[in-house]
């Protein structure tokens, strides 16, 4: 950290000493004489980057001591660099980043048992452990989405969950596919590995699955993939088999009232820190989320694995040009490998569907400072903090792994923060400099912003404001306070996005295959 960070009147940054570029903490006027000892020659947007010494046209932008684009043209100390002058382009073809295998590895300083915090959670008859309780309805097609939905409406209208205080709610989990697929190909594979997630997710006390009956994704298929059978908190049914609608709606409402004495009757108990597995995320990302909230959060990450816990990192297209740094801490070669090999079949991915990895960032990552991929996957890498990189796991793989791992998902956040609560996530932790709207059932999500603008701006959607780093905080005292109000939210303290309602229209499976 600069002391330019710890200075609550700083209007400029330099991150750090190698960088080319600084960036603006305020709205700077064309002819202010910067910290930096450069005069601004254009107004320079607060969050957005100045040139602090003289960048050749082709010639690398350097921020955070690293490469996030090249001059497009001659850029003078003092002007403004952004998507008008600066680019990833055709030189980001030629610019090989070394991976330097496992030669980052920090070992973990862990935290003996006995100084672990606790949080107050449910502990499961499988020995996962759960910061919410929900009962949860699942889809296997779109067409019983509209039941499941009724299920869930009739269930919540009679008010019998008032009668059941150990219970967080009901959800229904409603998908927009099921249908058109092959059994046999990875869109199937992909919604097989999802639901079951969610059915098997530690804050899940009980599933009901509605199907229609004819679809490609099969009920019978799903369980027969995991061995599981009907029990007192599974239970599933076809509106086709049921006799319709109004039939089906009836006998999940009774398979619900038949499960709540059951769900209810699990008590929050006191549980280590080390059962908490905490996703990871960034939406609606500005030039602060690298500097603030993904920092911070990247250091709350590494308080949660000195204690034993599980931190997921994801979004592949948003670690993309910061891979580098995380194949540096790879437990081992072949962890390293895999996640280099999925960097590649994005690559490819991108090009079959007509597309470049440099379509992200977004307008608004735009408006708010990001100028190229490569800058916005260096702040968001820094949500992982810096602990060895034991796993890399695919699309809602289950998570089995301790200590920091990452998860393939896509940059979409919906879609991205699904794999990762498929995969085991029991809190989520989410960090937003435009203010992003979200919110994530049975996996409770913390929101960050990364600029105190937004944070008074959004104050009922924002739980943490990471935009004080800048004004006299520390990143250290901001991940603590991080760190605890992970401990908090686990324990039952309801998140900004809980009190709003949100999470019911959040399932969002990855459909990677073609829809026929």
């Amino acid at each position: 950290m600069t002391d330019a960070m710890s200075r609550s009147a700083a209007t400029t940054l330099l991150l750090n000493a190698q960088d080319n570029v600084a960036v603006a903490l305020a709205n700077l006027d064309a002819g202010i004489r910067t910290a930096e000892d450069v005069v601004t020659v254009r107004r320079v947007p607060k969050g957005h980057k100045f040139a602090v010494r003289p960048i050749p046209a082709g010639g690398p932008v350097v921020k955070f001591g690293q490469i996030i684009g090249f001059a497009t043209e001659a850029i003078a100390p003092g002007d403004w660099v952004h998507e008008h002058n600066c680019s990833i382009g055709e030189a980001h073809g030629a610019f090989e980043r070394d991976y330097a295998f496992c030669e980052g590895v920090i070992p973990v300083e862990f935290v003996g048992k006995d100084r672990q915090p606790t949080f107050e959670g449910f502990r499961r008859s499988n020995g996962m452990v759960g910061t919410r309780n929900y009962l949860g309805i699942l889809t296997s097609v779109n067409c019983s989405t509209t039941v499941a939905g009724f299920i869930a409406q009739e269930i919540e209208r009679s008010g019998i969950l008032e009668d059941y205080p150990n219970i967080d709610g009901i959800v229904a989990l409603k998908q927009a596919n099921g249908c058109v697929i092959d059994y046999r190909g990875v869109i199937f594979d992909t919604l097989k590995k999802t639901t079951w997630g969610y059915a098997t997710n530690p804050n899940m006390g009980g599933v009901i699955m509605v199907g229609l009956g004819c679809e490609g994704f099969q009920i019978p298929r799903l369980k027969e993939a995991y061995g599981v059978s009907e029990n007192e908190t599974f239970r599933t049914m076809t509106i086709q088999e049921t006799g319709g609608t109004r039939k089906t709606v009836e006998k999940g409402v009774a398979a619900i009232r038949e499960m709540l004495p059951i769900v209810n009757a699990v008590k929050r108990t006191t549980q280590p820190a080390s059962e908490i597995m905490l996703a990871l995320q960034c939406g609606g990302s500005d030039g602060y989320s690298g500097i603030t909230a993904n920092p911070a959060l990247g250091y709350a990450a590494d308080i949660l694995v000195r204690h034993g816990g599980t931190a997921i990192l994801s979004e592949t297209p948003e670690i993309y040009g910061a891979e580098h740094l995380l194949t540096r801490r790879a437990r081992s070669r072949e962890v390293g490998d895999k996640l280099v090999d999925i960097i590649h079949w994005w690559e490819d991915y991108s090009r079959r569907n007509n597309m470049e990895m440099n379509n992200n960032p977004s307008p608004g990552n735009k408006l708010g400072g990001l100028t190229t991929i490569l800058e916005k996957s260096l702040g968001a890498a820094a949500k992982g903090g810096t602990t060895p990189l034991n796993a890399v796991y695919n699309y809602a793989d289950p998570v089995t792994e301790k200590g920091f791992v990452f998860m393939d998902t896509p940059g979409y956040d919906p879609v991205s923060a699904t794999g990762q609560v498929a995969g085991g996530a029991n809190v989520l932790a989410f960090t937003t400099g435009r203010g992003s709207a979200y919110g994530c059932k049975p996996t409770p999500s913390i929101k960050i912003a990364t600029n105190s603008d937004i944070y008074e701006k959004m104050i009922d959607d924002m739980d943490i404001n990471g935009g004080e780093v800048v004004e006299g905080s520390s990143l250290e005292a901001k991940g603590q306070e991080i760190f605890e109000e992970v401990l908090a939210v686990a324990s039952g303290k309801k998140t900004k996005s809980e009190l709003l309602g949100y999470g019911d229209n959040e399932f969002v499976p990855w459909q990677i295959g073609a829809t026929m």
